[in-house]
């Protein structure tokens, strides 16, 4: 009997993969606007990013993602989840914020005190994928600074 740990997936999440419809408008968003380094870039089919120790950021053009997955949901709206990037000051939320506005950004939203303590804003990417910007000064948002 030894361990007491049930078999099973590890909690944890390895890649998070979007599919983009225009992989070089993406490329020079997220590397040149926001400065961020690809650790592999496949002109035409895929750019993946390091985006935490153990995370990977995979930008997948939509016919190469299509060909693999299936065929995508299309239509009007925003996507429906958001990614976050938690920073650990208000001042830092408001300078990722006109970082991605510089990197043309649409649409940003400003950051405000939100009910729950903390103080945040989104941005879309070329793609209009939500990511919002961050400063939770509770347990949880501790937990994912670096």
């Amino acid at each position: 009997m030894g361990c007491d740990r049930v078999a099973g997936m590890d909690q944890r999440i390895s890649f998070v993969t979007l599919a983009v419809a225009d992989l070089d408008a993406s490329r020079t968003f997220y590397l040149d606007g926001l400065g961020w380094t690809a650790a592999l870039d496949v002109p035409g089919e895929v750019l993946m990013i390091q985006a935490g120790e153990h995370l990977v950021l995979s930008l997948w053009d939509v016919t190469e993602f299509e060909a693999e997955v299936g065929t995508i949901v299309r239509g009007t709206g925003v996507a429906p989840f958001a990614l976050a990037h938690n920073v650990p000051t208000r001042a830092d939320v408001d300078a990722v914020l006109a970082t991605a506005r510089a990197a043309g950004a649409d649409p940003v939203n400003d950051a405000f005190e939100r009910e729950w303590g903390g103080y945040s804003g989104y941005f879309g990417d070329p793609d209009g994928y939500r990511w919002e910007i961050a400063f939770n000064p509770g347990p949880i948002g501790q937990v994912v600074l670096p």
